[in-house]
């Protein structure tokens, strides 16, 4: 390991997660009672590993990318990331965050919780694959192998930090080459990225913030000041892909860490007024990306039968630029919540493009054990 200038650093690190400048809080915490449609469950398009990859607008790479990021629980109830990276339902992440376990639950940002298994866990390099059927034909996303990160390239960084699932975070790489040792892992040529840090974000993916391609696992952070590590996914996806083909048939012995060098984040108390807020929330998010049969299969099923999904895809497409301010929850004795919010949107009317406000109103509860939006009304006012 080099020595030069890290040694203080590295006696501060925990691998927590590589966040970033800027927290953007795309949703709330996802709960374990928290479940959904099969959002995800989306048949894997053929795709040429060889194009070049586009430049998209920065709302699309998050909202694509973050679909594809879970959070992934043990039985002890510690928190870190993963992504799905092929088309099997095998999810990437650290080493770290699996070690010690057979069985996890994984959640979605479509508000499912699945079961996964632990396929394969490196001893040396910290990085793990875990399978969830569930998701098999899903397709994962773009992984860039090829390219070398350099410094001043800007980047994205998605987890769930203390629980708070599809948290983005944005920065830049600011530094490569640098080699770290956290036993039991070696950590060779990482990049250094920008960010400040917290538990849970361990496993989540680094992405070119203009392609939204994987460049690497965010993996470590020092415990003082912005600075983040990431693997560069080069490294880590021979061993993946090994796994994939072929599982472990017994996964290694514990691996010996320090309690005080790897944390995860905690599942904390998640009250159901949050779960409605982040189910409300969401389903704009997906409006606002244009992602309309996302935000169709959120709702229950009475929505669906007397709104088919054409009707319901042409009520939004003049709508854009959605925005709620003034959000408010009130529980029922029947298991449900009303969700009320103030809605700011741009639409075009008569060809002409103007602001429109409206109070929405949505009742959120169980359907077959999973948390829908049962009903939804908007009211405009007054701009």
């Amino acid at each position: 390991m080099k020595r030069d200038g890290w040694i203080c650093l590295i006696a501060s690190l925990v691998v927590l997660c590589a966040g970033a400048i800027g927290v953007v809080q795309i949703g709330r915490k996802v709960p374990d009672q928290l479940t959904g449609s099969a959002l995800l469950a989306l048949p894997a398009a053929a795709a040429d590993k060889d194009a070049p990859l586009a430049k998209r607008p920065l709302k699309d790479v998050i909202f694509t990318t973050q679909k594809l990021v879970v959070t992934i629980e043990t039985e002890d109830g510690s928190l870190g990331s993963g992504f799905l990276y092929n088309d099997h339902g095998d999810l990437m992440t650290n080493g770290h965050v699996v070690v010690g376990a057979n069985k996890v639950k994984v959640k979605t940002a479509d508000a499912r919780v699945l079961d996964g298994t632990v396929i394969g866990i490196g001893t040396d390099i910290d990085v793990a694959v875990v399978r969830v059927p569930a998701l098999a034909g899903t397709k994962p996303l773009a992984l860039d192998q090829e390219r070398v990160g350099e410094i001043g390239d800007e980047v994205l960084a998605i987890g769930s930090p203390l629980g708070y699932q599809n948290t983005v975070t944005t920065g830049i790489i600011s530094g490569v080459g640098r080699d770290l040792d956290i036993e039991p892992y070696t950590y060779k040529d990482m990049y250094q990225i920008s960010a400040p840090i917290a538990p849970g974000n361990s496993g989540g993916p680094l992405v070119d913030r203009d392609t939204g391609a994987v460049l690497g696992i965010n993996s470590a952070g020092a415990e003082q000041g912005a600075i983040g590590f990431s693997i560069p996914i080069s490294q880590v996806l021979p061993l993946a892909e090994q796994w994939s083909d072929s599982p472990m048939k017994e996964l290694p012995e514990s691996l010996a860490m320090d309690s005080d060098t790897f944390e995860g984040g905690e599942v904390g108390d998640v009250s159901f007024e949050d779960m409605a807020t982040y189910l409300v929330t969401h389903f704009y998010d997906s409006l606002n990306s244009g992602d309309y049969v996302y935000a169709y299969s959120l709702i229950g099923s009475t929505w669906l039968a007397g709104t088919p999904y054409e009707n319901f895809r042409e009520g939004y497409l003049s709508t854009k630029n959605v925005t709620l301010e003034d959000i408010k929850v009130t529980t029922t004795d029947d298991e449900q919540a009303v969700v009320t919010a103030i809605v700011s949107a741009q639409e075009r009317i008569d060809g002409e493009a103007r602001l429109s406000k409206y109070k929405v109103t949505y009742t959120v509860g169980y359907e077959n054990d999973q948390l829908k939006l049962l009903s939804g009304k908007g009211d405009k006012i007054e701009p």
